[in-house]
């Protein structure tokens, strides 16, 4: 593993990269090796929940699975809140139970998300997907014993450079979501930010996957 893509919906099937590649309970792919599977709170739906929830433990149970998401908060769902959070106190209890990492989304709720890991008092990682957000967040995520992820906004917004350069290097990871460009170039940005090679770059990032995900491989 060059690369390692803690978030992508692409799968490239190329093997400098380890994919955790999005998988939602009712489209599940067997094809696919490595994947995260959840219920992302935009698209709750309460007429299947429990068999979603039937699927989603059956496969997180499973060596494939190394990681529950993505799911979390969204505040834009049209899902009322109070669903949104059963449904991920749900998933983060499942996660809990196989001890697998966690991908979040979470949009407009930081502090109930934050609230939540802590009064459930989940020990395995929580890791924040896509962050974009300021510096003071990123600091009061991280001193609650979170995760963050960079990916598309690191490369279309420039003004997040200080707040990825105040991210200590065993708290992070890089995605591509859904954007175009691969997590090469992503690497390429981080590494440049960092004032460092992408070989550097590749090692620091390796440990984390290996911290991380030690339960999973």
């Amino acid at each position: 593993m060059k690369y390692f893509n803690l978030h992508t919906h692409q799968y490239t099937n190329n093997a400098d990269i380890l994919e955790l590649v999005n998988q939602y309970p009712q489209e599940f792919d067997a094809n696919l090796t490595n994947y995260s599977i959840g219920i992302h709170p935009l698209f709750i739906d309460e007429n299947r929940l429990e068999s979603d929830f039937q699927i989603l433990e059956e496969k997180a149970a499973s060596p494939a699975c190394l990681a529950v998401g993505e799911c979390g908060l969204d505040k834009r769902s049209e899902t009322s809140f109070d669903i949104q959070l059963n449904v991920l106190e749900r998933q983060l209890l499942i996660a809990e139970k196989y001890q697998k990492p966690v991908v979040i989304h979470c949009v407009l709720a930081f502090q109930e998300l934050m609230e939540m890991k802590k009064r459930l008092g989940i020990s395995t990682a929580v890791i924040i997907h896509g962050f974009a957000k300021k510096e003071q967040l990123a600091k009061q995520l991280l001193d609650n014993g979170f995760y963050l992820s960079f990916g598309k906004n690191l490369l279309r917004n420039p003004e997040l450079e200080a707040v990825f350069l105040s991210v200590p290097e065993d708290r992070f990871f890089l995605e591509t979501d859904m954007v175009e460009e691969g997590i090469e170039e992503v690497y390429a940005l981080a590494a440049k930010y960092k004032k460092i090679t992408i070989t550097e770059l590749q090692q620091i990032i390796t440990k984390n996957v290996d911290s991380v995900f030690r339960n999973t491989k």
